[in-house]
Order: structure tokens, then sequence, then C-alpha cells
């Protein structure tokens, strides 16, 4: 059982809004998820992304891979954190 931390749209049209979910690979997008562990909201000010990082911790060392997009996004969350 492959995992991926990926994106779910869950948001209407032209009003995107995505959960950040861990679920197996060849399930599809929409597909129910194993986890859901952060939010993304593209359209909205400030921090658009909140993602449970001990949660990804978790998911990695379990062996999940995350997507190209959600990796440059667990990096930014990883950033903000150590700021803040």
């Amino acid at each position: 059982m492959a995992l991926k931390i990926r994106l779910t749209r869950v948001g209407a049209v032209h009003k995107p809004h995505y959960r950040v979910v861990v679920a197996e690979a060849r399930s599809r997008r929409d597909g129910s998820p194993v986890e859901s562990i952060g939010t993304y909201t593209p359209t909205s000010k400030g921090n658009p992304i909140s993602i449970d990082l001990a949660r990804v911790d978790y998911w990695l060392s379990k062996g999940a891979k995350p997507t190209d997009t959600l990796n440059a996004m667990i990096k930014k969350a990883r950033k903000a954190a150590a700021t803040a």
C-alpha cells in the first residue's frame, strides 16, 4: 500500500479550497483519504496553508511520499513555523 501526501479539492466553482490528505497512490483525486492533515486556500490573504507538521512527520516516517507541490508547501510551512 503506497501512500501519498497530496491535495484534494473541496471548493466550489471559482472558489478553490483544498484539503491536504494522506491517501493511497492509486486512489482517485477526491477519493476517501486515510487522514486529513491540513487545508490550503489559495485565495486567502496572509497564510493560505495550514498543515499539522507533526502528522506530516509521522506519515513521512511511515513511508508516505509528498507530491512535488506538497513538498514545496511543507518546506514553506516549516520555515514559517521556525520564524514564528
